[in-house]
């Protein structure tokens, strides 16, 4: 078990890491499927670099795919800090988002429908492939999410206002769509790395699901990063255990096990709130 389950335990653990902290900023700025909508820009730039590459007849490599991906989710990093809206009146960011996602996997299955193995490549996308994850892919998102870490860690605070405060920022004068362009880039960049690892599926699941488990409990910062952290590495641990021992597929398993623990932690909560107000 431990030589099979080793490398997606760890894998998960990575992705954990990153995408549980960057899901306490989308529920904050209450753009819960932006990652749905980069993860599907990413894809239909890995996409169209194979449509590309067969249409000139040269044989696609990863460098050239990822090379597409990250364009496209730039494309939509630029784009989303440009439509930031705020107020009533006005149409609701989330509703951009939803239809840059719907375009973009329309899209998608266009470009698919014109390169040999297109919808099995939309499929890949879908579920990703965290059982057969190698050690050097593991160490190489370790090394690409360290320094989009530190990149984060770097600009925390106008990161962090923005996303918690933005009311603060908007009064210090800040120059909020030019910051929202580098969180944006940086997430999607995180995104184009982590969706052929895991599926689009999981990586929705990793970014929003522990966030929302912490935001029930705290607003505290650093309590939500740890309950976030936390979260997320037992519901992946118990999925992957559950998926070994039950033979059952293992990125649905692990999806299942998070919207368990989520439940589990909504009737915690919602019994610590009806103990507090009979005491």
């Amino acid at each position: 078990m431990l030589e099979l389950m080793l490398p997606p335990f760890v894998a998960c653990m990575v992705l954990v890491a990153m995408l549980s902290y960057l899901g306490l900023h989308v529920i904050a700025r209450e753009v819960i499927f932006v990652d749905l909508s980069l993860a599907q820009m990413a894809a239909l730039g890995s996409l169209t670099a194979l449509l590309v590459a067969f249409l000139f007849h040269v044989a696609p490599t990863a460098t050239m795919a990822y090379f597409f991906a990250l364009l496209a989710a730039a494309i939509g990093a630029a784009l989303f800090a440009l439509t930031r809206t705020s107020g009533k009146g006005r149409v609701p960011q989330e509703a951009i988002i939803g239809i840059v996602y719907v375009v973009a996997s329309a899209a998608a299955i266009l470009v698919a429908n014109k390169i040999p193995g297109g919808g099995e490549k939309i499929q890949e996308t879908l579920a990703g492939s965290i059982l057969w994850v190698t050690w050097p892919t593991i160490a190489k998102l370790a090394g690409a999410f360290t320094a989009l870490g530190l990149f984060q860690y770097t600009l925390r605070h106008k990161f962090l206002t923005i996303s918690f405060h933005p009311e603060e920022a908007q009064r210090a004068g800040w120059q909020i769509k030019w910051w929202d362009f580098w969180f944006y880039l940086s997430f999607g960049v995180v995104i184009t790395l982590a969706v052929p690892v895991a599926g689009v599926l999981m990586v929705f699941t990793f970014l929003v699901v522990p966030a929302a488990i912490a935001f029930l409990f705290t607003r505290d910062m650093r309590r939500l990063a740890i309950i976030s952290w936390v979260s997320g590495a037992l519901a992946s641990l118990l999925g992957l255990w559950v998926s070994y021992k039950a033979d059952l597929p293992t990125g649905p398993l692990i999806v299942c096990m998070y919207g368990l623990l989520l439940a589990v932690a909504a009737v915690i909560k919602k019994t610590l709130g009806v103990r507090a107000e009979a005491a």
